[in-house]
């Protein structure tokens, strides 16, 4: 029985839990966050500018208003314009936020609110701005003298005849400002990313509930394709996913019936084959007896007799599967000669390979290996059916090497045999399906499919492992390799 190919990689490619939640989370989360930080950019930028230019448009209006009404004061000397400078910078109520500057027509400090600045030349822009323009001019950046983030708004003040005096000059630190907008923005990005942890707490919430069920049918998927039929999941969903639950279910109770059904019909035509093999088998292997046979007569039941006992191989082989799947097959272990058990195998499939054409060579092991726990019967029909497809499927390859050997793994001892022979392979999209029961792939070679199922299962039951690749040194043919516990 061929596995279609598309329903093996339905279970394979059943939806993976985390695959849904990377995807439904970046998904949703690409949105959210683009909405998230155009909203937080566009605040920092609004309240930015709403600190900032209130500051600015507060400071020029001052500059502006107080350089209008100072100019009535001025004279056109300017002894008296450093005078009544000096006295309004005396009398200033603002000095504790603002500096008061008046600056001359050179851009040299004559009066402030702080002494200290007194007599410098601050070099800023909006200075030069305000003389040549005789405009109110602002500027902000680090000061020269502080090093410090200012805005600082200069007003020209003209006498009665317009001439240009000197500057009204307005400065303030921008620190409390920026931690203004600093605080605003923090608070504007955390409560963006709050949103983000909601919206993320609630979409993982939402997947959970998606997830959840999915694995459990991710589960009992595995399970039907691994031979767990009849089994079912508890329905607890009334959307969607409880239709799928159901149809789960209802998939898998019907593979069980069939697998049922199908089991009973091949132990039931197994047990009816036997006895007349026997029967067939007996009285051909008596008749050869007679001398008087002739050589045409002698040669159809020398036929007779190797059909009948490879139809008798066959029809234990598929008890064996029947068995396997009833739960009743079991192995009897013993103390067993395993070099022994493959060198009856070799021998008995000598003339077979002798006759195919094929070059059997066997390198045993360096040293003699000692008794394993086994079953002899069933080790010696596991290298028997190895043998035999590798004379079936090696034939083009001309060459069969047996090895035996003591390997460790895992600081315990094993006995490996390999049977390694130099056909065709096998197609790599099939390699992973040869061990499954009535499995032939796209070979036409005789037999049930059904022989390493059996083997599988035997090698299994003496806790070893069967692994069958195609060679990796490029000389083309399928390795298989027994391994088995030697304690």
């Amino acid at each position: 029985m061929k596995i279609p190919r598309l329903g093996m990689n339905a279970f394979k490619a059943i939806n993976k839990p985390h695959g849904i939640k990377r995807r439904w989370l970046i998904n949703s989360l690409t949105v959210v966050i683009a909405v998230v930080l155009i909203g937080v950019v566009a605040y920092s930028v609004s309240i930015s500018a709403y600190y900032y230019s209130g500051m600015r448009a507060s400071l020029e209006t001052k500059a502006k208003t107080a350089s209008e009404f100072l100019q009535d004061y001025f004279s056109r000397t300017y002894a008296e314009y450093y005078q009544t400078a000096y006295a309004y910078a005396e009398r200033f109520d603002e000095r504790d936020r603002i500096e008061l500057q008046f600056v001359s027509a050179a851009g040299k400090v004559e009066a402030s609110t702080y002494g200290i600045t007194a007599g410098t030349h601050p070099g800023t822009p909006e200075i030069t701005e305000a003389l040549d323009t005789k405009n109110v001019a602002v500027w902000s950046g680090k000061s020269p003298r502080t090093d410090e983030r200012i805005i600082a708004v200069s007003s020209p003040i003209m006498t009665s005849n317009g001439r240009l005096i000197g500057l009204m000059r307005y400065v303030s630190a921008l620190s409390e400002v920026d931690k203004l907008v600093a605080l605003n923005i923090g608070a504007a990005s955390g409560i963006g990313l709050l949103i983000v942890i909601t919206v993320v707490s609630a979409n993982l919430f939402f997947i959970r509930s998606i997830v959840a069920p999915v694995q459990e049918v991710t589960a009992m998927t595995r399970a039907i394709a691994d031979g767990g039929y009849g089994a079912r999941i508890e329905n607890k969903y009334g959307d969607e996913i409880g239709e799928m639950v159901e149809s789960i279910n209802e998939m898998s109770m019907k593979i069980s019936q069939t697998e049922k059904l199908k089991t009973e019909f091949i132990s039931t035509v197994s047990h009816e084959l036997r006895t007349p093999l026997t029967a067939i088998t007996g009285w051909s292997e008596t008749l050869l007896y007679d001398d008087a046979l002739k050589s045409d007569t002698r040669r159809g039941l020398s036929i007779i007799l190797k059909e009948s006992r490879r139809l008798a191989v066959m029809v234990e082989e598929l008890l064996d599967i029947t068995r396997v799947e009833e739960g009743r097959f079991t192995v009897r272990l013993e103390p067993t000669d395993i070099e022994l058990l493959l060198d009856e195998a070799i021998t008995a499939y000598e003339d077979v390979f002798r006759r195919d054409g094929i070059q059997l060579e066997y390198i045993p092991a360096d040293d003699p290996l000692s008794e394993i726990p086994g079953d002899p019967a069933r080790l010696k029909q596991v290298f028997l059916n190895i043998l035999d497809n590798a004379a079936k499927y090696g034939k083009s390859g001309g060459k069969t090497v047996i090895t035996c050997n003591r390997v460790t793994e895992d600081k315990r001892d094993y006995a490996e045999v390999t049977v390694r022979d130099f056909g065709i392979g096998i197609p790599e999209d099939e390699l992973e399906f040869v061990k499954y029961k009535f499995y032939k792939g796209s070979s036409k070679e005789r037999g049930s499919g059904v022989g390493l199922a059996v083997c599988d299962e035997i090698v299994k039951h003496h806790r070893g492992k069967l692994t069958i690749e195609n060679a990796s040194d490029g000389a083309g043919g399928v390795e298989v390799k027994i391994r088995l516990p030697m304690t």
